[in-house]
């Protein structure tokens, strides 16, 4: 029975200390964050637009993380928002053109960065062609379709220049087949976003009566709305051989951006930035190298991870692991901390049940003191008599004391000293009953 009775004796020291290591790590797996998801889906536009190409390449880079990107075509950026705002629909990435974000109908929607420069060419017919945006009263505009980022950025525009749907007649025509309306006659003026390699763009200013509009009043733009750029295209800027444009033009220019909800995993925010900067951080004819992806240029708010991501880069962790292993280790370092309690917490476990036994046998030790003490007060016959009951009620209680093997000798120890106590009692009665 000796060893049930050691082992409770250890248990009652070491089980506090394990009770105490397993409420540390059930708090901390609280705060431990779930696992990125593998597969993530994201919103772009027409599949012959530069948003779905740039997807295209995000998955490309992802799929080398283990990660799955299904890429959705949509109607554009007003298209996205929605898709954004209703968890059901399943996209949790999208490309979003400046100037759209007042279509979004809800505060859940933040941005990861903006990525480059999407110009607005605005093309006229020559005879007669406008100077400016006031020029486009009574005028047959393509301004795009009804959930596309160029309708709302273009309607924004005209409208600051008092030209609406009732002194201008709006064509949901886009692309390729406002430029054929163009050509045809069946429209007056195009309104394209599009990048500067578009070939659409190089068609248009190739096109015989047809010219691009410049915006001498682009910072007064820029003023009014902060997500626009002003930005200047030099004098065969596109094509030195054919004099692309044939003049300087200046330009105004919304920034695509990505944006997601709220509740995006922040694992993967610096995994989809470092992948964006390999896309979009080459030198452009607008765009300085690396200054894309940016914390400029957005209409909804930046993500907290994104803020840290532009501000410190990648994760320490990020830079020298593979994603899958980085991530890995983000989520379980929280498990680390009560480790750094139950280090030191290990080391007084030993001489925390050592002096558990030792104060068991000192608290007899102190008994037999006291008895030894009441013996200067020269204590009489009777006195003694009660002394000795004492030490043989401490007897029987240090004869019954369970002590471990390796502690037997102060056991043994505080007997002897019991005893010798116990003799001098003894010769104490004797000589108060001789005198």
């Amino acid at each position: 029975m000796k060893w049930r009775w050691a082992w409770r004796e250890q248990l009652s020291v070491v089980g506090p200390a394990v009770v105490l290591a397993v409420v540390a790590f059930v708090v901390a797996f609280q705060w431990v964050k779930p696992a990125p998801p593998n597969r993530v889906v994201i919103a772009t536009g027409r599949p012959d637009g530069a948003y779905y190409g740039f997807a295209q390449l995000y998955r490309e880079r992802l799929a080398r993380e283990g990660i799955t990107l299904e890429v959705r075509d949509t109607s554009g950026s007003v298209d996205n928002i929605r898709l954004l705002e209703d968890p059901r629909s399943g996209v949790d990435i999208a490309f979003v053109q400046g100037g759209t974000g007042a279509a979004a109908k809800t505060d859940t929607l933040v941005s990861l960065a903006s990525v480059y420069f999407e110009p607005l060419w605005v093309f006229s017919r020559t005879a007669p062609g406008p100077s400016d945006l006031r020029g486009m009263r009574g005028r047959r505009l393509a301004v795009g379709p009804e959930a596309s980022g160029t309708r709302a950025v273009s309607q924004m525009l005209l409208a600051a220049n008092g030209v609406t749907e009732a002194t201008a007649r709006f064509s949901p025509l886009s692309g390729l087949d406002a430029v054929r309306a163009l050509r045809r006659g069946e429209v007056d003026t195009v309104f394209l976003i599009a990048s500067a390699d578009s070939a659409t763009v190089k068609e248009m200013l190739r096109s015989p009566r047809v010219a691009l509009l410049t915006f001498p009043r682009a910072d007064a733009y820029a003023k009014r709305f902060p997500f626009l750029t002003k930005l200047v295209l030099p004098a065969g800027g596109l094509s030195l051989e054919a004099n692309l444009p044939s003049r300087q033009t200046v330009l105004l220019a919304p920034a695509a951006t990505l944006v997601v909800r709220s509740d995006f995993h922040p694992a993967l925010v610096d995994l989809l930035l470092v992948t964006a900067a390999g896309v979009h951080g080459r030198r452009g004819l607008f765009e300085a190298p690396q200054q894309f992806p940016s914390p400029d240029h957005l209409e909804f708010p930046l993500m907290d991870e994104a803020q840290r991501y532009h501000r410190s880069g990648p994760p320490f962790l990020a830079r020298f692991l593979p994603f899958w292993a980085a991530t890995l280790v983000d989520r379980v370092k929280v498990l680390l901390l009560p480790l750094l309690v139950l280090v030191p917490l290990a080391r007084l476990v030993v001489p925390a049940y050592r002096w558990r036994i030792r104060h068991k046998i000192v608290t007899k030790y102190r008994d037999v003191v006291d008895v030894d003490q009441a013996l200067a007060q020269r204590p009489g016959a009777a006195e003694c008599g009660e002394l000795l009951a004492r030490l043989d009620r401490i007897e029987e209680a240090v004869r019954t004391l369970r002590v471990p093997l390796g502690y037997a000798d102060a056991h043994y120890h505080l007997r002897l000293h019991l005893d010798l106590v116990r003799a001098k009692v003894k010769e104490a009665r004797a000589a108060s009953s001789s005198g």
